[in-house]
């Protein structure tokens, strides 16, 4: 290589190295930014969640000290000044203070708490569902059978989640207004049913052989 092919070597060299200093000095920052950005992201990320836990934490230990009393209504009381930072945390703290004050008498205010959540559109459904569901059981007594029959029905459509348990309270408002067969019936698919737990199973038997049926429709006919 000649010397000056060296020469206009060392000096594209240079200028490269002038250049990508030029680029870094001007351009350089936004990097600098990303690292920030990343980092920070990091950072909040962690901080978010620890923030999270310690609101669960708090909610926890709120209704933990609220269910200690004995009385009833002072559980009532107390849970009604939990206050948690999500829907569904609030609906686990609601739901436990209609509880309380069902076990306090106190059935028709629960109900409405209940009523309040199935409600609730924000909330995931199965949250809703439950409480709909402890809503109409609260009610047995009170509500008229037909409504009784249209909110369980809702509760008891193919794929609800509680497909089953409303399927067993509409087959008992069957036998409550005489409709024995009907009763048997329901009780004798849900106990054919897939996905249908064993205590399940074992109360709808029970009380397909009380009403002098047979899980096997055929074997009834015969």
């Amino acid at each position: 290589m000649s010397d000056t092919d060296s020469f206009i070597d060392e000096v594209t060299e240079e200028v490269r190295r002038d250049r990508l200093f030029l680029m870094f000095k001007r351009y350089g920052w936004i990097g600098a930014v990303a690292v920030v950005a990343i980092v920070g992201g990091a950072a909040w990320r962690e901080y978010s969640q620890a923030q999270e836990r310690a609101a669960a934490q708090a909610v926890g230990d709120a209704m933990t000290a609220a269910l200690a009393s004995n009385e009833a209504d002072a559980r009532a009381a107390a849970l009604a000044k939990v206050s948690a930072e999500t829907v569904g945390a609030q609906a686990v703290v609601d739901m436990a203070r209609a509880a309380a004050l069902a076990d306090a008498g106190q059935a028709d205010e629960a109900a409405k708490v209940l009523d309040k959540i199935a409600s609730d559109g924000a909330l995931p459904q199965v949250y809703r569902d439950i409480a709909a569901f402890k809503s109409v059981i609260l009610q047995a007594g009170t509500l008229a059978p037909e409504e009784r029959r249209l909110r369980l029905e809702t509760l008891a459509a193919p794929g609800a989640t509680l497909q089953f348990l409303a399927g067993e309270q509409l087959a008992l408002l069957d036998i409550e207004q005489g409709k024995t067969e009907a009763a048997l019936t329901r009780l004798r698919d849900i106990a054919a049913s897939a996905g249908v737990s064993r205590d399940l199973q074992e109360r709808v038997s029970q009380v397909i052989v009380a009403l002098g049926g047979s899980e096997d429709s055929a074997e009834q006919e015969g």
